[in-house]
């Protein structure tokens, strides 16, 4: 899609969607490269990705009973002879997010033991219509 095309698209969305509720989870014992799968990675300062990151709190939910949220953020490492991190800030970092199935052991140990993502499993059923509603 060209630059005028994609900002023009980008122009026409409907304001505060709610990420999570499209974001489509990789299902369990998945093998190889996640690259084009539902994700996202945020790099810059740590003050850039925070900011991002408040804009996609909803997303927190997709760590529940069903799904789980592979979340890693890390400084970017500056390689010599590598032109990776060649121009990033000192203090700059990577985060990436993707939704994960849970196997069903998985589920059931967490419905059980962690009592506290019976309200993120709740949103999470929200966002995605399965509610009943």
């Amino acid at each position: 899609m060209a630059k005028a095309d994609a900002l023009k698209h980008w122009q026409q969305l409907q304001p505060d969607a709610d990420p999570l509720a499209v974001m489509r989870p990789i299902p369990t014992k998945t093998a190889g490269s996640r690259y084009g799968c539902d994700g996202i990675r945020i790099d810059g300062s740590p003050e850039f990705i925070d900011a991002v990151l408040s804009r996609l709190q909803p997303i927190i939910a997709g760590e529940n009973n069903v799904t789980r949220l592979e979340l890693a953020r890390n400084p970017v490492k500056r390689q010599p002879g590598y032109k990776s991190g060649e121009n990033a800030d000192a203090g700059a970092e990577c985060c990436y997010i993707r939704l994960h199935m849970r196997t069903r052991g998985g589920a059931a140990a967490s419905a059980f033991f962690d009592r506290d993502l019976h309200q993120a499993t709740e949103q999470y059923a929200g966002a995605i219509g399965a509610n009943g509603n």
